[in-house]
Parts: C-alpha cells; sequence; structure tokens
C-alpha cells in the first residue's frame, strides 16, 4: 500500500509539471489530436522504472546492472519481431531468459540463505551467554519478560497478541498498531519458535522470542524476510482462548 501511494505521489509531481508544455498536434478532418507531452512522458516513464523497482525488490534479485537491462529494453523495441533470425538482434538469446533468471535466483537466495545463517550462528552463540535468555533443545532461544498467569496456551488454541517482529539488524519487518486491537493467532497455524515459545509464557505475560531460520520461513523469502533469515519476536500475550471459543 505504501508503495502505491507512492506511484501516486510520484506520478502528481510530473503530471504538475506537465502543465503548460506545448505538444504537437495533427489534424485530421475536424478533429484535432494531441500528442503527450514531454513531461506527460517523462511521468509515464518513472512510473514503469518504479513500478519495475517494485518487482525487483518484491523477489529480491540482488544486484543488477540497470544500464545493462536499458540496453535490454531498447534492443527489443527497436528489434525487428518479424525477422526469421530474431535472437540474432539481442546480445543474448531470448529463449534462453526464463531460465537464466531462474539459476540467477536460485544460486542468489542460496547464497543469501548461506550469509544469513553465517550470521546467525554467531549471533545464536552470544545471544545465549546474555542474562536473562534461556535455551531450548530445540534452538529456539527466549527470555520472559513477565510470566503472565497460569493460563498458558495449548498446542491448538488461540492466543491474542501484540508483538513486534525484526531481522537480526533491527529491521522491523511486522508490528501490531500501536493503537489498534491485538491480533488472534491459532498456535497450530503459526510458525514452529512461535508455536514452541508462546507455550512458555501465560496469559498477560511477554517474552521476547529468538527464532533460527529452520523454526522460522527456512530458506525461503517472504515478504521482507530474506532467505535464511533468524527472527527476533517481542510477544504479550493478551488473552488465551481454547479452541472451542
Amino acid at each position: 500500500m505504501k508503495t502505491i501511494k507512492f506511484m501516486a505521489a510520484a506520478l502528481s509531481v510530473f503530471a504538475a509539471v506537465s502543465c503548460g508544455s506545448k505538444a504537437e498536434s495533427i489534424t485530421v478532418g475536424d478533429t484535432t489530436y494531441t500528442a503527450p507531452s514531454k513531461a506527460l512522458a517523462d511521468s509515464v516513464s518513472y512510473y514503469l522504472g518504479v513500478n519495475y523497482g517494485q518487482m525487483l525488490k518484491q523477489y529480491d534479485f540482488g544486484t543488477l546492472d540497470y544500464n545493462l537491462m536499458v540496453q535490454g529494453m531498447k534492443d527489443f523495441i527497436k528489434a525487428d519481431l518479424n525477422s526469421e533470425d530474431i535472437n540474432s538482434q539481442f546480445k543474448l538469446n531470448p529463449e534462453e531468459m526464463n531460465e537464466t533468471i531462474n539459476n540467477y535466483l536460485r544460486a542468489h537466495s542460496e547464497y543469501v540463505a548461506a550469509v544469513r545463517k553465517a550470521e546467525q550462528t554467531e549471533f545464536f552463540e552470544a545471544n545465549a551467554k546474555k542474562e536473562g535468555v534461556q535455551v531450548r533443545e530445540s534452538g529456539l532461544q527466549y527470555k520472559i519478560l513477565d510470566p503472565g498467569s497460569e493460563k498458558v496456551a495449548g498446542p491448538i488454541d488461540t492466543v491474542s497478541v501484540r508483538y513486534k517482529g525484526t531481522l537480526l539488524d533491527g529491521t522491523v519487518f511486522d508490528e501490531t498498531p500501536a493503537d489498534g486491537d491485538p491480533i488472534d493467532l491459532t498456535l497450530d497455524r503459526v510458525i514452529a519458535g512461535w508455536r514452541e515459545g508462546l507455550r512458555l509464557v501465560g496469559e498477560g505475560g511477554s517474552i521476547v522470542l529468538y527464532i533460527p531460520s529452520d523454526l522460522g520461513y527456512g530458506d525461503r523469502a517472504t515478504g521482507m524476510i530474506p532467505a535464511g533469515s533468524a527472527l527476533i519476536f517481542e510477544v504479550t500475550v493478551e488473552a488465551v482462548k481454547p479452541k472451542a471459543e
């Protein structure tokens, strides 16, 4: 949603610039047709750039050569698509495009996951030595801020929670709104780190969960969470609701 608002804001800026600019026109019969002004074309150019940028960021393409990307667009636009030897007009064979992109994304994802795992190994070794941090056999680490009541969630119960989720570098990837209602989550439908961790604190309690990637989203990227990421959640359990409710 934020990205869409940004696109709209960007377009409004360029649209404002386009006002008053003179565009070419042609009259056919009794009707005059006006070509889009350069400023309006610039607006669309920027819009398409933001749109492609959104896709590249969403799928985490890593570091790319944007000059080559522009060159590829230019080559396709000027290409004769009716040519019998169309592939010879491009720097690379278009028929190999999907395979090349998939191979790149696979290699990039595996590399990012390996880097994240190396980072989390170092983090968990140091974190386990901190005061108040406890370590489970699964590798989950946690720190109880407030134990809460004796009413603890079962494996299929629903918990009403407020939380903030961050990556190891402090990036916030998800949180409940400070002025909003808590969120209901059923423990058999959440990541393994939550299923285990939220049974360690009672209703009204608070806990910090340090979740290794294999108890989180593993080696797949999810939203703002890169592949192989360890996660930190600070969670307050507002209520525990048996499944029957």
